[in-house]
């Protein structure tokens, strides 16, 4: 896999699938989300009062990405990576962190909207599908 999307865009391409379209098609089998965002996916989705259709179109996301695990791999470069910032006195969402993990540990490029939160990690390379 070379790519891996962050829940944000996951959530657009779930909104509006045509405006992702061209990127999904584009890297056809190179697209993954980490598992930890599935868990996030699926945590909005039964919060919201349309968790059915949500769920439904979580489904149709699960075909078009591999899901990569949140593993012992990632749990010990999380704590690198956390305790390297902690150092430096710069926090992230653990979440963001988790998500970040998997695409170091993996070799893959984080493709997210919400670069802010991620800009700080060593090593990780950004890409933001949703700005022109």
């Amino acid at each position: 896999m070379r790519f891996l999307i962050d829940t944000d865009i996951c959530s657009a391409h779930m909104r509006r699938p045509a405006k992702l379209a061209h990127r999904f098609i584009q890297y056809t089998g190179q697209i993954a989300i980490a598992s930890v965002t599935l868990a996030e996916l699926y945590a909005g989705a039964y919060k919201h009062s349309q968790a059915n259709h949500l769920l439904t179109l979580i489904g149709d996301l699960l075909q078009e990405v591999q899901v990569v695990d949140f593993d012992s791999a990632c749990a010990e470069m999380f704590g690198r990576v956390r305790g390297t910032l902690m150092q430096k006195g710069i926090a992230v969402p653990t979440t963001d962190l988790m998500i970040a993990s998997a695409a170091l540990v993996h070799g893959q490029t984080m493709v997210t909207h919400n670069t802010k939160d991620y800009q700080n990690i060593p090593g990780l390379h950004l890409d933001d599908w949703l700005t022109p």
